[in-house]
């Protein structure tokens, strides 16, 4: 359940609510609102209906209210206002399609800078690649580890774009940490409790992958281990589900977007790449994501994805992506919003775990 404060409540009777919750065992989490606080009531106890009648006794409080969703924390009843995830000058939830694209694995210094330079003159804001990467063979290409996420520190540096790249375990959690500015949590790992607690310890923004077989009230159950620990700048991706469907390599559930939307105050990336497997597929998709209602795009770009030590069918090259930048701004535009731009941002890396 969450409690709803009046308008003119004050701290003292805020205080006074959370005490008498965690006199019942129980943890609670705020969401300051535009016009409310709300106390989220966190865990189980036999005694909640004495909690709920204490509570509504209380100096300050307006309503008790039941959540009815089994994701407490990630729900539009505990949070009625899109959560923005700031990074910088740049804003994820807002008003601005946010494009983050890059390699599927760091390879190389050239490889990863020539990337950055590219995918930024043609508009993106965000650079992507993997320095630890899950394989389902175990023959093949891991990634470079700590070596790739230096080449990923030093593309910042010399760039000037942001990154974001994925942790595999919770033991690389704060190495991962120390070089990214987003950590990106991959569909293996929705359901890796343990990593998602160590996510949501961390000060930093998280993009949570949805599982290849998950439903979305399992995403969301996933999403909520990371807030409940504190972490709220989070953010979902949508990136294909396995299906029956053959042809491509994931089905990509477009009305996951608007449903996250609808039941969640979380933002929602669309993964076109992962989602289709195809390269000839990321642009229609990528378009569709935004018409959808998608935050922003995190799209596969190569120099020559012909040669491309992962994905690279899935790949684009450096002329397809700056045609479908061109493509994606008239959609936007189209529902009220615009695509960021790279010009003018000057993104400081904060270095907090």
């Amino acid at each position: 359940m969450f409690v709803v404060m009046k308008k003119d409540s004050g701290k003292e009777e805020l205080s006074n609510v959370t005490q008498r919750v965690k006199e019942f065992g129980l943890a609670t989490q705020l969401a300051h609102g535009t016009e409310r606080t709300v106390v989220a009531v966190l865990g189980t106890t036999t005694a909640l209906p004495d909690l709920r009648e204490s509570l509504e006794l209380m100096p300050g409080v307006e309503e008790v209210v039941p959540i009815t969703k089994p994701y407490k924390l990630s729900s539009r009843e505990f949070q009625p206002e899109n959560t923005v995830v700031k990074i910088g000058d740049i804003s994820i939830g807002g008003n601005e399609v946010v494009v983050m694209a890059g390699p599927c694995a760091v390879e190389n210094e050239e490889q990863i800078i020539s990337t950055a330079q590219a995918v930024k003159a043609a508009g993106a804001v965000i650079l992507r690649g993997g320095a630890f990467k899950p394989s389902t063979s175990p023959y093949h290409f891991r990634g470079l580890g700590e070596e790739g996420l230096r080449m990923l520190a030093q593309a910042r540096e010399k760039v000037g774009i942001l990154i974001i790249t994925e942790v595999l375990s919770a033991k690389d959690v704060e190495l991962v940490a120390r070089y990214t500015d987003i950590v990106q949590i991959g569909t293996r790992n929705m359901q890796n409790f343990a990593l998602l607690d160590e996510a949501g310890d961390l000060r930093k923004p998280v993009m949570l992958k949805r599982g290849m077989s998950a439903t979305i009230q399992e995403w969301l159950l996933a999403a909520e281990y990371i807030l409940s620990r504190g972490n709220h700048q989070l953010m979902l991706c949508e990136r294909g589900i396995r299906t029956f469907e053959t042809y491509t390599r994931n089905t990509m559930d477009i009305s996951a977007i608007p449903a996250i939307h609808h039941l969640s105050h979380l933002p929602i990336i669309a993964d076109p790449s992962h989602g289709t497997g195809k390269w000839h597929l990321v642009t229609p998709l990528s378009l569709a994501a935004v018409a959808a209602g998608a935050d922003g795009l995190i799209i596969e770009v190569h120099p020559t994805p012909d040669t491309a030590l992962k994905d690279g069918a899935q790949s684009l090259n450096f002329d397809n992506f700056k045609r479908l930048m061109a493509k994606l701004a008239p959609v936007a535009e189209a529902t009220g919003r615009k695509i960021a731009s790279p010009l003018g941002r000057c993104p400081e890396f904060v270095h907090e775990r």
